[in-house]
């Protein structure tokens, strides 16, 4: 079959990989539509990050090239011989992440935290770059008839968001201030919105995201290139608001998110960082800020609590999918109209499922 496969920095080719095996607890899934996500284009870019180089990552036990691709679902196909709650036909979202159960993390039932962390797409385990992929049965989720099965791939986005918000210093009825609303971002301007945020306002300088934000939920939108948004958040805000999400993963925003925070304000990190950043602890120390980083989502046996939730969030009309998704395109334009369009400021993409 055919499969993106990450052979290093700018290096992803459309080659013919093996069909994969299913395991007797395995479930085999066509894949309808992948996203590609932040941390695919840092792959891509400067990586490699999560895709094992040198040496095999511990719980998959690969190294590059592997397969991509960690946003996905699609339709079951076949199931493995232990496996009695799934069927074919189903359409299902995937949870990718990949944890060693034997951690004081894992036995807590943090899998997320573990100690081995990796993804599917990432680490090993096959990729939703291909037409196919078999994964085991607790990585399945089940996915609304009501639902597009192409959008199972925007569960696991919609679940960095939610986790994001549930892992903050949020209550309803607070106000809060998300810096980026790339796919994450819009994502978590969305979650908020519905954990019940007051007012939501959204510091982005490209207009299209800016735009979408106020799409789907944010009441206020700024332009930093345009005016010192900072400043007019804190004016507006009597000097902070309850809780900050950074979602650019750039120092000037890590600044921000920390500085428009009220005194004992949250500030929560989202982002995965390429370069180190600089910031004044006093801030911190000074506001009684408590700043924390929100990393993936839950997981472990049936999914996870957000992976979960998400479908239904969908299905109801409480997360709506459907403004974050820019283009879909084949396979083979993965790199040209994919990895390259993202990067590519002028062509102001946003969320690209790719449709093996």
């Amino acid at each position: 079959m055919r499969a993106a496969v990450y052979h290093g920095r700018e290096d992803v080719r459309v080659e013919e990989i093996e069909e994969p095996t299913v395991g007797d607890g395995d479930v085999l899934v066509e894949v309808a539509a992948c996203g590609i996500c932040g941390s695919d284009l840092h792959e891509y870019a400067a990586g490699p990050i999560f895709v094992p180089g040198e040496e095999p990552h511990p719980v998959s036990g690969e190294t590059a090239p592997i397969p991509m691709g960690h946003e996905f679902g699609g339709t079951v196909t076949a199931v493995g011989n232990d496996v009695t709650d799934v069927d074919v036909g189903d359409v299902v979202a995937v949870n990718p992440i990949l944890y060693c159960g034997d951690c004081r993390y894992c036995t807590a039932g943090r899998y997320h935290l573990c100690e081995s962390l990796g993804f599917i797409g990432l680490s090993g385990g096959g990729g939703g770059f291909a037409e196919q992929i078999a994964v085991p049965r607790e990585k399945v989720v089940s996915f609304p008839d009501s639902v597009s099965p192409a959008y199972a791939a925007l569960v696991e986005p919609f679940s960095v968001g939610l986790h994001a918000v549930r892992n903050a210093d949020f209550e309803a009825g607070d106000d809060v201030a998300v810096f980026g609303t790339g796919p994450i971002g819009l994502t978590v301007v969305q979650a908020a919105r519905a954990a019940g945020a007051r007012t939501v306002y959204a510091v982005e300088p490209q207009a299209t995201r800016r735009d979408l934000a106020a799409e789907v939920g944010a009441d206020v939108t700024l332009d930093p290139s345009a005016t010192d948004a900072l400043e007019t958040l804190l004016a507006e805000t009597d000097g902070g608001v309850d809780a900050t999400f950074e979602v650019a993963g750039i120092e000037q925003t890590v600044r921000d998110a920390i500085t428009a925070a009220k005194h004992d304000g949250s500030v929560t990190i989202v982002s995965i960082f390429e370069d180190d950043v600089a910031f004044d602890p006093n801030e911190i120390v000074l506001g009684e800020r408590a700043i924390g980083g929100s990393t993936a989502y839950a997981a472990g046996p049936r999914g996870g609590v957000e992976f979960n939730a998400v479908p239904d969030m969908f299905a109801d009309g409480t997360l709506d999918p459907d403004p974050l998704v820019s283009d879909r395109i084949a396979l083979d334009d993965i790199v040209d109209d994919g990895f390259d369009a993202l990067l590519d400021p002028d062509r102001e993409a946003v969320k690209i499922l790719v449709e093996p």
